[in-house]
């Protein structure tokens, strides 16, 4: 599941691994053996069972018994971490609580009119071209932009984290990119210990579980982990599609932009996280037929259990009963944002370059080798250059999605409106759970960190703030 013949045809692949049944042994890394269930049925009945299949990882015999080392390219994706996802029972109930009371607190009107501002900003900086590389250029960016605000973190951080969570969601590098995320979501939480603000990540420390430093990294590389890497694979597979097939491309001339059945199209179809949630069986059993051994990871193949041909008939446009936000006790906490964020940065694009194309024919379109993800290398498009609005000024950018009072260098230009730092019906924040105590402190942001090494197009963030 790691190659590029994987990469590149996967539906095929699970069409084979039908053959063993609803579970089929595969192989993540070389000599890195997994079982993958590819039934709809029987991955609801994994996810649905925590009395039998459990998240703890530190059950993974093979790198428990160092028969697997840390610097294979899937264990940073699959090793324990104290947080909500390898957690079960009170525990995972405790870390969960922190985080649904954490997200409670966005605003998703107000976060909606900031996605709308980012894209309108990102597009102006290439309409005017006539082609675009819509992943570096957009995709990837608007998730990215929109962590950074929603957690209170300084672009030049963003950079980092992006960076870092690539790198092990590809598997390239895996263990030098994943102490690269470690170490600068340790900064964040450094940074929001000394000086909080009003968002998630100051929310989360100021919750009264108090999750020790160590507890609140490792939520941080699940929150972004979930909120970013699939987020951007979401925006480019809706495009892709859009752009591409006769359902929906054809309606696009009539003004009509069907992007929420775009977007079922892809979690059904390619949900961006493909292959995940590994499990293992807390002792020894048959199930559907298959030995399961205790300590065995068994992974869910959300894309193989979606297109079950025994589903042929209740997959249909409307229909959301797909397993791309997983089902159960560790379903998708944020589920809602995200759809959001990913339907208004495509309608706004769709909105501002109707005429928008693809540059290369869909078959020449290629994909990311991993066995986790779906992702595209690239999303190459061109369009009629379009009239743009003047790049907004360095220290006028957007307005934040939360009830965030920012410094000015990243509050919405007064002159063009109220201020997000009002008590305005509009902008007023949303009230705290009970469970949270009101922390609306405001702060400057901290001096970005600097980084070596070439930038890569999308990863660019400091510089993007400064007009550059």
């Amino acid at each position: 599941m790691y190659g590029p013949e994987f990469a590149a045809d996967p539906h095929a692949a699970y069409r084979r691994m039908r053959a063993y049944g609803p579970v089929a042994p595969v192989e993540l890394a070389p000599d890195t053996d997994a079982m993958l269930v590819t039934s709809y049925q029987a991955a609801l009945e994994v996810l649905r069972s925590p009395e039998r299949f459990v998240r703890d990882p530190r059950r993974w015999k093979a790198l428990a018994e160092g028969r697997i080392g840390y610097d294979n390219p899937v264990v940073p994706m699959l090793h324990y971490r104290p947080n909500a996802l390898f957690a079960d029972g009170p525990e995972h109930q405790r870390l969960r609580r922190v985080i649904n009371d954490g997200l409670a607190r966005v605003d998703p009107n107000a976060l909606r009119g900031y996605v709308e501002r980012i894209a309108d900003t990102l597009i102006d900086r290439f309409a005017g071209d006539g082609e675009a590389e819509l992943l570096s250029a957009y995709a990837r960016v608007v998730p990215l932009m929109v962590f950074d605000q929603l957690f209170g973190c300084p672009p030049a951080l963003g950079d980092r984290l992006m960076e870092g969570m690539s790198g092990i969601w590809d598997g390239v590098d895996a263990e030098r990119k994943n102490a690269l995320l470690t170490e600068t979501l340790v900064e964040l939480v450094t940074i929001k210990r000394r000086r909080p603000g009003a968002d998630v990540t100051s929310w989360m420390l100021a919750h009264p579980e108090r999750l020790t430093d160590e507890e609140m990294v490792h939520q941080g590389i699940l929150l972004m982990g979930g909120g970013t890497e699939p987020q951007s694979n979401l925006i480019a597979g809706a495009l892709r599609l859009l752009l591409s097939d006769d359902r929906f491309a054809g309606s696009l001339s009539g003004g009509s932009l069907p992007v929420e059945d775009a977007l079922d199209e892809v979690l059904w179809l390619d949900p961006p996280a493909a292959n995940y949630a590994a499990h293992y069986p807390v002792r020894d059993l048959d199930f559907h037929g298959v030995r399961l051994l205790a300590g065995e990871p068994v992974l869910i193949s959300f894309a193989a259990g979606n297109t079950d041909p025994a589903l042929a008939s209740v997959r249909r446009a409307g229909n959301r009963a797909h397993l791309a936000w997983g089902v159960g006790p560790h379903a998708c906490p944020a589920r809602g944002p995200a759809r959001l964020i990913a339907s208004v940065a495509v309608e706004k694009l769709l909105d501002r370059l109707p005429d928008l194309e693809l540059a290369v024919p869909v078959e020449e379109l290629e994909w990311r080798p991993g066995p986790f993800h779906r992702a595209l290398t690239a999303l190459p498009v061109r369009f009629p250059p379009a009239t743009t609005a003047a790049p907004p000024p360095a220290r006028a950018a957007v307005s934040v999605p939360v009830s965030v009072s920012l410094p000015a260098r990243d509050r919405i230009d007064e002159s063009a409106g109220e201020p997000w730092n009002t008590t305005s019906a509009r902008h007023r924040p949303p009230a705290p759970t009970s469970s949270t105590r009101p922390d609306t402190t405001s702060t400057p942001r901290p001096p970005a960190s600097s980084r070596k090494g070439p930038r890569r197009p999308w990863s660019s963030l400091a510089a993007w703030w400064r007009g550059r």
